[in-house]
């Protein structure tokens, strides 16, 4: 959970905080009453809407007199479940909460409204981002929503909608709204990032391509990245500028899931084990210094334990350096949901056990950059990342926003720590 304004009060991932910022810019331009809260709501977890509904009754207690609004993709899927909530005012669509035009409009008068709409009419992603310039030290930029894809555990395309991308012009644009505002990093975010451009002009527009036209117009950007990927569909564009320009940075984050063929085809990723091992073995060919984060979910229903040990053996042979491990939670309408569920006790000790690897890749990758020079771009005070996307804590405070040259000198369970150059 994120808090921008203390207005609005975010859950989920990157996309979700991003739509946050415009919410809480559009709650400010229109003086939407000081006494509103808004919920944008993940649907990723039930854990995540527990969160949402605990922080909602806390709010509502500490603030008696205020109007609680729910929006995001828990929201959106099931809104009548909020909207039952008697602390809860209002509920907003997901295709709503970024249309400015809607919160040029909004009124609190009518209690217990709904305002939603069937997002999987939604074929355009008109979303205007302009002016959000407060993203302290990177800019996140949305180039894509929803996806097409149905994968079994999964309910964010009922959240989010089929996949629409935003054109190259308008990406354009904002890319260059960050540059006049000294922004040094952009981050290229979204739901199914690599389904960029399909619908826009098919098998010509990827995401490879949108990384080099963006590269390529704007010579003076320092740094590029993209949010999590499917490795299934890692363009050769996106390589060749992986391995020629190190202005894109040498990160990627992969959805991975698992590591046994028969649970990935059950989870209808479109990739298997050896995918995962040419991706990773082909891009270190490439840019050596690379390094990979994924996620990875335990204990799906019909894992058994040697699923579970190839899970392991993936991340061991792919040599994954960050993991995020999440214990497998059924969502309501989902193909997973109606599978037989393995005990929560095997889940969660299988999930640590992922999670304890992936921590010795961590550390293990660590160790082997100590006395290396990186340039790391400050986040706040004396804490930055480095190109690879590790955490670096300094020896003293530096502006935000500001790339410097580092001597890593050591390193501890969370972070790399260095010295100014």
């Amino acid at each position: 959970m994120t808090e921008l304004s203390k207005k609005v009060i975010t859950f989920g991932c990157r996309l979700n905080n991003l739509e946050s910022e415009l919410i809480d810019q559009q709650l400010k331009q229109h003086s939407i009453d000081k006494n509103t809260f808004i919920f944008n709501t993940c649907a990723v977890t039930s854990e995540a809407e527990r969160k949402a509904r605990q922080s909602i009754r806390k709010i509502k207690k500490e603030n008696p007199n205020a109007k609680i609004v729910v929006t995001g993709c828990s929201a959106q899927i099931d809104p009548n479940k909020w909207l039952q909530m008697e602390e809860v005012s209002n509920v907003i669509g997901n295709s709503e909460k970024t249309k400015k035009e809607f919160w040029k409009n909004f009124s609190l008068n009518q209690q217990n409204e709904l305002a939603t709409s069937d997002i999987m009419l939604v074929r355009e992603d008109k979303t205007d981002f302009s002016g959000l310039v407060n993203q302290n030290s990177r800019y996140f930029l949305q180039i894509q929503n929803g996806c097409d894809h149905r994968c079994t555990f999964c309910v964010i395309p009922y959240g989010r909608g089929n996949s629409r991308s935003v054109s190259v012009n308008k990406i354009l644009d904002n890319v260059n709204e960050a540059l006049q505002n000294n922004f040094k990093e952009i981050v290229l975010t979204g739901v199914d990032l690599t389904s960029w451009g399909k619908e826009l002009l098919g098998e010509e527009y990827s995401l490879g391509f949108l990384v080099k036209k963006i590269l390529n117009e704007f010579k003076t950007l320092p740094r590029l990245r993209v949010s999590s990927i499917d490795p299934a569909e890692i363009d050769y564009e996106l390589m060749e500028v992986l391995e020629h320009d190190h202005r894109f940075m040498p990160h990627l984050h992969l959805s991975i899931q698992h590591g046994d063929d028969l649970i990935l085809k059950r989870m209808k990723r479109r990739h298997l084990y050896r995918d995962v091992i040419n991706l990773v073995n082909e891009a270190r060919r490439r840019r050596p210094e690379i390094t990979f984060g994924a996620d990875i979910i335990s204990g799906f229903p019909t894992e058994t334990s040697q699923a579970h040990r190839n899970t392991l053996k993936l991340i061991k042979e792919a040599n994954i350096n960050f993991v995020h491990a999440f214990p497998f939670s059924p969502r309501e309408g989902t193909p997973a949901a109606k599978m037989k569920m393995l005990s929560s006790e095997i889940i969660n000790k299988r999930a640590k056990e992922i999670r304890d690897l992936g921590h010795k890749n961590k550390i293990k990758y660590f160790k082997s950059i100590i006395n290396n020079h990186k340039k790391v771009l400050i986040e706040e005070g004396n804490k930055g990342y480095t190109e690879c996307f590790s955490r670096v804590q300094l020896n003293e405070n530096i502006s935000p926003g500001s790339l410097v040259d580092v001597k890593i000198i050591s390193s501890n369970k969370n972070n790399l720590e260095g010295i100014l150059l």
